[in-house]
């Protein structure tokens, strides 16, 4: 097998078109995702100010 016959085989693989191919499940919104991840960063913060006060 040849370099281009492998390259044209990874990208059909790739794009899904391939054989065997299972159904696309449905991703998570990015605005969910997004939310989700400040909502923690902002957690991680609150909660490292809180043990970083100075006494």
């Amino acid at each position: 097998m040849s370099l281009h016959q492998t390259a044209a085989q990874l990208v059909t693989l790739a794009s899904g078109e391939g054989g065997g191919h299972v159904d696309q499940h449905a991703s998570l919104s990015p605005l969910v995702t997004g939310g989700g991840a400040f909502i923690a960063l902002m957690l991680l913060l609150w909660i490292t100010t809180r043990f970083n006060r100075d006494r």
